[in-house]
């Protein structure tokens, strides 16, 4: 159950060990390369296949590695990962402003506290924690002032913790996460709404149904009244849907920093447009929607502030979004054949900075879950120190960051080396033993 990449690189490092094994040259092998060569299967499977340590001991002892026993496997990998940090720092104690995106992730009850670069989805820090007070998201953020990165804005949900935290140490906004904010809370009741309707609208067709059946007046004009009684709920129950439904797009298109048009919207309009939207959706006169819209209006000062700084999944805006850029940068090059400046790469990076969800988090949270399947959820922090290095020095291989590393998006600079080779040079700074033979 591993990726056919993994496979790849497990064979060809198998055979390069083969090389150095069997070749003529067999007798300049030294121990130290073998231990790397055992180094390296380790981590491999660890961070690359996820595998579980007893696992990964199974697959070294087929293979006559080193250290393959069980309790050596875990050792070595908890030494490796308590030597690497817990948080990225600067060169040269140069400070770096950055969009946070932070929130909370679990392994079982224990919180892990997590803030990612949106734009690189570079992990900056990620920190095993006792709780997730107010207290504890300070220090978080301290560290990352402490290491040269300052935030540009803190995007988040409502958390009380996170949001107490960033209100005692930083007088930069907060910016809500949009899609905790309304998607989150009235999304969830498009599909109980639609499913709803469809129900009523089952109960109606089964009465109707049952018209033909009847046997006497009585009987009939029972089931009659029975009829019309489910029509009445079909018709309420999809209207109630039709409603919602176009209310909730259109507090969602209020979001959009952009109109139809290109223009760029201005945000007094679009923060009087959610308004009178969710005053619309309490109108419906349903309890629960009205608590969801309530909670929605809590968050509106804080909701926008993605406007002053200044993505589509689906394919048919993809496409349309495309066109359309297309079209506008063949204009803009038109308008600056003179101009030397990269206008495309300068526009493009200013609309990176434009982040209203923490998503990128729940992004994390899905790559590192595996790890915590693997360990049955006895998490340390060396092993979330291992998961975020090879997190921002792996490779990309499709998608918009398609061959770069979160490291090389955060830095600017090329990334030469392999994570692993990066390792190796960590652990040859920090405890150069662990390479000798035993």
């Amino acid at each position: 159950k591993i990726s056919r990449p993994f496979v790849y690189s497990l064979a060809a490092a198998l055979k390069e060990a083969g090389e150095f094994l069997f070749s003529e040259t067999a007798e300049s092998v030294t121990a130290m390369s073998l231990r790397e060569y055992s180094l390296q299967v380790m981590l491999s499977l660890r961070l690359e296949a996820r595998g579980s340590i007893g696992a990964i001991s199974t697959i070294m002892k087929r293979f006559g590695c080193e250290l393959s026993a069980t309790g050596s496997v875990s050792q070595v990998l908890s030494s490796i990962g308590n030597s690497l940090p817990d948080t990225l720092s600067t060169e040269n104690g140069a400070t770096q402003y950055l969009v946070f995106a932070s929130d909370e992730i679990f392994s079982k009850t224990t919180p892990i506290l997590v803030t990612v670069d949106p734009s690189s989805s570079a992990i900056l820090r990620i920190e095993l924690a006792d709780s997730r007070k107010a207290e504890d998201w300070k220090r978080h953020f301290e560290c990352l002032y402490d290491n040269g990165l300052e935030m540009i804005y803190l995007v988040s949900d409502e958390g009380q913790g996170i949001r107490a935290g960033h209100a005692d140490m930083s007088d930069t906004v907060r910016q809500s996460d949009t899609y905790h904010a309304i998607a989150h809370q009235l999304g969830s009741w498009m599909d109980r709404l639609e499913k709803a309707a469809y129900k009523a609208i089952g109960v109606e067709y089964d009465c109707e149904k049952k018209l033909d059946s009847a046997k006497s007046d009585r009987v009939l004009e029972k089931r009659w009244a029975n009829c019309e009684s489910a029509s009445d709920a079909a018709q309420k129950a999809v209207m109630l849907y039709d409603d919602l439904s176009y209310l909730y797009r259109s507090a969602l298109c209020e979001l959009n920093v952009f109109d139809n048009s290109g223009n760029l919207r201005d945000r007094e309009q679009a923060e009087d447009g959610i308004k009178v939207g969710l005053a619309l959706v309490k109108g419906l006169n349903h309890n629960d929607i009205t608590k969801a819209a309530n909670k929605a209006e809590r968050t509106l000062p804080d909701l926008l502030h993605y406007f002053d700084v200044r993505k589509a999944k689906k394919s048919v805006r993809k496409k349309k979004a495309q066109k359309r850029d297309r079209f506008c940068l063949e204009i803009a090059e038109g308008l600056h054949q003179d101009e030397s400046m990269d206008y495309q790469k300068e526009i493009y990076s200013r609309l990176d900075k434009i982040v209203q969800s923490s998503a990128l988090v729940e992004c994390i949270n899905s790559i590192i879950r595996p790890y915590f399947n693997t360990t049955k959820n006895h998490v340390t922090q060396g092993l979330l120190n291992l998961i975020m290095h090879h997190h921002n020095h792996r490779r990309y291989l499709d998608g918009v960051r398609k061959n770069k590393t979160p490291m090389e998006l955060l830095t600017g600079k090329a990334q030469a080396k392999d994570w692993i080779s990066m390792l190796f040079d960590k652990i040859r700074e920090k405890d150069p033993e662990l390479l000798l033979a035993s």
